[in-house]
């Protein structure tokens, strides 16, 4: 279409343009042999036809111009159409999508309707069993915090008495060292004779070494054996609450003395019975915290190979145990 105007234009252009050539010839030709009024003539037309000429010029811009703005308008309004077209066709498709989704609702709906009282009553059924299950859970977590509560209860009683067994065995400590300070001062002038008291693991223990109390073979106690027994007994008079072992030990020699004994372990059963005889001569000694005891050679603190050895293995070891009663009572209630 832009082709053929243009066209035209210049088809247009072209005519006029032979028009004008052609009269100026014309007058060219005649002006020699024409009447003056011919001529005049002439130019009139001529220049009635130049006038025309620029008329149509300016038509011709003007129509350029506007054919220009409807070629443009007319770009403008195929895109609007092609736009239009696209939107009218995603309308349609959405159209379709949502028609095809209301019937879906539709069906959707209906079977709802159709199922809603089999679906109601399924319903219900399972909150009922859910509440149900609900109630038992409830009364379990309240027989589980009423157990918690109660074992909390006794726990705190527990540790209550777990306290008071500490302060208990934290005082018969305090009561044990200060039993052995008071042993130690009253044995003072028997240290480096064989003697030596200590504790350990709640217990006083004070070992004799048989030189400071008997002689070889013997379970006579010489004298100052026998004082040095008896100032122990002071001590031990004031501590009625102290059960005391006495244990007698030997050395693994074989014992060779008379036929009174068996051998090492009569020996040192014998002994120990013999500082418990010395012992019970004092009144403030309770006999039934007193317990005599024979180990033999089966006990050794030292080598039997060597004779230091041998003569710190004949001794005699009084062991101190405060009584336990308390504490076994707490014990038993923890």
């Amino acid at each position: 279409m832009k082709a053929k105007s243009k066209n035209n234009k210049r088809f247009n252009n072209n005519n006029m343009i032979k028009r004008i050539s052609l009269i100026a010839l014309t007058l060219t030709l005649f002006t020699s042999c024409v009447s003056k009024k011919i001529f005049t003539d002439l130019e009139d037309k001529y220049a009635n036809l130049k006038k025309e000429n620029r008329n149509l010029s300016d038509d011709l811009g003007e129509l350029s111009t506007t054919n220009k703005k409807l070629e443009n308008e007319f770009i403008k309004l195929t895109a609007s159409y092609e736009k239009a077209v696209q939107e009218r066709d995603k309308l349609r498709l959405d159209y379709a999508a949502a028609q095809s989704n209301l019937e879906n609702q539709k069906a959707s709906y209906r079977a709802l309707e159709e199922n809603s009282s089999a679906s109601i009553a399924a319903n219900s059924k399972k909150n009922r069993e859910l509440l149900a299950q609900l109630e038992a859970k409830e009364q379990a977590l309240a027989t589980e915090s009423a157990r918690l509560n109660a074992l909390k209860k006794e726990l705190e009683s527990r540790s209550q008495r777990v306290v008071e067994l500490e302060n208990v065995i934290a005082a018969k400590d305090a009561n044990m060292r200060a039993l052995k300070d008071a042993i130690s001062k009253a044995l003072t002038n028997f240290e480096g004779k064989g003697l030596t008291v200590e504790q350990r693991d709640g217990k006083v223990y004070i070992s004799m070494e048989n030189k400071l109390l008997f002689q070889s073979g013997s379970w006579s106690v010489g004298n100052e054996g026998r004082k040095a027994v008896q100032q122990l007994g002071s001590v031990l008079g004031e501590n009625p609450e102290i059960s005391i072992l006495i244990e007698g030990h030997t050395d693994n020699d074989p014992y060779t003395g008379n036929g009174q004994l068996s051998g090492n372990w009569d020996l040192s059963t014998k002994r120990a019975t013999a500082i418990v005889n010395i012992l019970r001569e004092n009144n403030s000694i309770n006999p039934e915290n007193l317990t005599a005891a024979g180990r033999g050679e089966f006990a050794p603190i030292a080598t039997n190979d060597t004779n230091e050895g041998k003569a710190k293995n004949r001794r005699i070891e009084v062991i101190l145990t405060p009584k336990l009663d308390e504490i076994s009572k707490l014990l038993n209630e923890i």
